[in-house]
């Protein structure tokens, strides 16, 4: 009886270790941050993308638009503007997924990182660079700033 009620406790330890360290749907590193955000903007997951962007940051955006191919600026009065650009039928997010994304390597500074990502418009032979900026906030990596240069730049 007690070998049994002993393997029975150190099973139950050892799950409650694994829920742990599975049980967190935070971003582990920056790059997985900006995986995780292409993959709410694909589902159309606003609710995600709240989690992984920090909304009142990307606000303060406004000489850059980061939707590429375009030379306005966009400004967005509010968050919830930003939720809908990087869903369903929004402009970043169908200039986005008509290229070919490849997300590099983070590049992290303390609290704060970059990670590249590469757009590619193989019909015009063109590429852009987009450096995702990214801080710790309450743990958790969010993304602050998308910076855009076109190859050749």
């Amino acid at each position: 009886m007690k070998r049994t009620l002993g393997v029975l406790i150190s099973t139950l330890l050892v799950a409650v270790l694994i829920l742990q360290g599975c049980g967190s749907d935070s971003p582990a590193d920056p790059k997985s941050a900006v995986i995780k955000m292409f993959g709410a903007m694909e589902k159309n997951d606003q609710a995600a993308l709240a989690h992984l962007l920090d909304l009142p940051a990307l606000m303060k955006e406004m000489n850059d638009d980061y939707a590429l191919q375009t030379n306005q600026p966009r400004v967005f009065t509010n968050p919830q503007q930003i939720l809908e650009d990087l869903t369903n039928e929004g402009k970043t997010k169908q200039r986005w997924f008509a290229l070919q994304r490849i997300i590099n390597d983070a590049k992290i500074n303390g609290e704060s990182a970059t990670v590249e990502v590469t757009f590619v418009d193989k019909q015009n032979s063109k590429g852009y660079r987009t450096k995702f900026g990214l801080h710790m906030v309450n743990g958790k990596w969010k993304i602050y700033s998308f910076k855009t240069f076109e190859e050749g730049q």
